[in-house]
């Protein structure tokens, strides 16, 4: 009996370890399946699209405590909240869970602005029109979905979208190009000098949907307009693939040739708006002319759709080549919620368009399996199921609104005025900010009031300057009068300056007694102290030279100690170093904005860098140490030989050797005194 106890107690750890195994592969399993989206069944999208949704707003604090409502933290952008508010209202209108939609509402009404035109002040550095953009299209977003409306005394939905048109149209350039917006609004941000295709995108889209939701012609004489500028400047070109932009310089011929999913579902669904509002109005040829753009917008979409079947929709130009920065991730969204949004006011699309959401749909929900819980999106949807290791707001934005777009046909249509729409408009919304390109002035305007205060403290400010300066020459322990003291301090001044001027720019060829010489490159004084060794500290921090061919610090010497680390970190390969300078540069469009894809030659020559490569590599040479000495040994001086023959010690250097006579700093003092206050002496 005991031998047979024994036996089961030495049994269980193994039963017991076999079970957690199993358990273990079980979870694994079940993890790494990702979400079982069936496309067919609204029950599925829709709780597939909740979770999605919940993990999406767990990189959100502006509805908790010292968060700020309308705002992603760093390093997200502005305009991608908006975007991420307007998925918000999108999740409402397919699913009609609404425990979010106090949370989108604070957000969307936060960040109006003092005008109520998303031109909120705190945004003017980065602020461009594709920002504010992007926050118009989520409002006409909110008021065609018929997304609770604002509170009393808030502006309506659509009074905010015509407010961002308002202020758009007037920003709207012919001076050059030939018309279209820049990138940015401010003229001190990098882009204004650059006219992007997403900018031209959001107002189009936002003109076209006003257009068929008020009925006012207005909007579609500029929708037409941002068109047909578009292909003059061949930003779209005959195939319908729009390209990024081009800068005003070259009258916007220098065509950056990135394509981009939000270009393309921001021009399609304006184009069917305005088909849409054609074929209402019984305009037989323009709702002819209308549905050929759609067409050709919509077969330009194909090349965002690859795989063997050209049915997974992919970020072509960043993607494949993992450089996707922050904001790109998110790109895949908004095509699969403009596609999906272009079936209801263009319904022949839909037999093209819904395959293609169907299968990345799936795709997309099939990698979800990141993160601490397992289920996290990832960018890439072309992976079979593999998680590709990311995480973001754009992620998990782009995967459910995929998934929701599933939804379309189980919706109803979009309203308008006409149809049931009760959002409140505004058309002439946007007050001040109207053609406004440089920041609105905090400063309150100068009165004579003002003008006399500042006369007063100014006075009152010299008058106590001068007391304090006669007070310096008044000592009652001193002989010599007020005026005296005040000639000898003038006398001295003059004196010591010529002997500073004569000592900093004496003769070219010479050091003189310490800063004397002019460089070589561009004649500026050498900024070098007395050629004296300092023993006291290193060479970095002292003021010593090592003189010769090599430049300052060229002979590694250790301040103490019997530590031979190397005092300089600077890479030595060229690669590395390029690569640790990129890592430095900002997320924001940093690989194919048209800042980097524009490299200016006029900034770093190529020759100075591989100098300054190779002096790195020359100073932080780990054999270039000393044995540490006490007291310590003298650092040798470069070579100057031609032929490579060893340096002199600084100790048998006689150039460096020949100090002059340093006083201490308290000696330095009291000759100063003297001489300040007994000139004659």
């Amino acid at each position: 009996m005991a031998a047979h106890r024994k036996s089961q107690d030495h049994g269980r750890p193994h039963r017991s370890l076999g079970a957690l195994a199993t358990s273990a592969l079980l979870i694994f399993t079940s993890t790494a399946a990702g979400y079982n989206l069936d496309t067919s069944d609204t029950d599925s999208i829709k709780s597939v699209a909740s979770s999605m949704a919940k993990d999406m707003l767990s990189f959100y604090n502006g509805n908790k405590p010292g968060g700020t409502p309308g705002l992603l933290p760093t390093p997200y952008y502005w305009w991608e909240a908006g975007a991420m508010l307007g998925s918000l209202v999108d999740y409402w209108y397919y699913t009609g869970d609404s425990q979010y939609n106090d949370l989108t509402s604070q957000g969307l009404l936060f960040q109006v602005g003092p005008y109520n035109d998303y031109m909120p002040p705190n945004q003017t550095l980065t602020e461009g029109n594709d920002d504010q953009g992007f926050w118009g299209l989520s409002v006409m977003t909110a008021a065609e979905y018929k997304f609770p409306n604002p509170p009393s005394g808030k502006p309506g939905w659509l009074a905010l979208a015509q407010a961002v048109f308002n202020t758009q149209a007037a920003r709207w350039e012919d001076a050059d190009c030939a018309g279209g917006l820049r990138w940015q609004i401010f003229n001190w941000n990098n882009g204004f000098d650059y006219k992007n295709s997403i900018s031209q995108a959001c107002f189009f889209n936002l003109a076209a949907r006003l257009l068929l939701y008020t009925g006012n012609a207005t909007y579609g004489e500029w929708a037409v307009k941002t068109w047909d500028w578009m292909e003059h400047v061949k930003f779209i070109d005959e195939n319908y693939y729009i390209y990024d932009g081009a800068h005003i310089e070259s009258g916007c011929t220098d065509i950056t040739p990135y394509q981009w999913t939000y270009n393309a579902g921001a021009f399609l669904l304006g184009a069917a708006a305005m088909y849409n509002y054609s074929a209402l109005q019984n305009d037989a040829n323009t709702e002819a002319m209308w549905k050929e753009r759609v067409d050709g917008m919509l077969n330009g979409t194909a090349v965002f759709f690859t795989t063997n079947d050209r049915n997974i929709m992919t970020e072509v130009a960043c993607e494949p080549v993992n450089l996707c920065d922050l904001d790109q991730q998110s790109f895949k969204a908004y095509l699969s919620r403009w596609m999906a949004a272009t079936t209801k006011w263009a319904p022949w699309t839909s037999t093209t368009i819904m395959p293609l959401l169907n299968a990345s749909a799936i795709a997309a929900a099939k990698q979800c399996t990141g993160g601490d819980n397992g289920q996290m999106c990832g960018l890439k949807w072309t992976t079979n199921g593999k998680w590709d290791g990311s995480t973001g707001v754009g992620q998990q934005m782009a995967a459910m609104e995929v998934t929701l777009a599933n939804m379309i046909t189980s919706v109803t249509a979009p309203v308008t005025n006409s149809t049931g729409g009760t959002s409140e408009g505004n058309p002439n919304a946007g007050g001040t900010d109207i053609g406004r390109t440089s920041p609105e002035s905090t400063l309150k305007p100068i009165h004579t009031g003002d003008r006399v205060g500042a006369g007063i403290l100014t006075a009152l400010i010299l008058a106590g300057v001068i007391a304090g300066v006669i007070y310096m020459f008044i000592d009652e322990t001193v002989d010599a009068t007020p005026k005296e003291r005040f000639d000898g301090f003038v006398a001295a001044v003059n004196k010591n300056g010529k002997r500073l001027a004569k000592r900093n720019f004496g003769r070219d060829d010479e050091y003189g007694d310490g800063l004397g010489g002019m460089s070589e490159k561009g004649k500026q004084p050498r900024v070098q102290s007395f050629r004296v060794l300092d023993r006291s500290d290193s060479d970095r921090n002292s003021g010593s030279v090592s003189a010769g061919p090599e430049g300052f610090f060229a002979a590694d010497r250790q301040r103490s100690g019997n530590s031979s680390e190397n005092p300089f970190s600077s890479p030595a390969d060229p690669e590395k170093a390029t690569a640790a300078g990129a890592a430095e540069q900002p997320a924001h469009h940093s690989f194919f904005s048209p800042a980097h894809f524009r490299q200016q030659s006029t900034g770093i020559n190529e020759s100075s860098a591989e100098v300054g490569i190779a002096q790195q590599a020359h100073m932080s040479d780990p054999g270039r140490t000393t044995v540490i000495q006490y007291p310590p040994a003298a650092a040798p001086f470069p070579s100057n030989n031609a032929k490579g023959g060893a340096a002199a010690p600084a100790e048998l250097n006689s150039e460096a050797t020949q100090v002059p006579f340093q006083p201490t700093r308290s000696k330095k003092r009291n000759y100063i005194k003297r001489k300040l206050l007994h000139p004659k002496q």
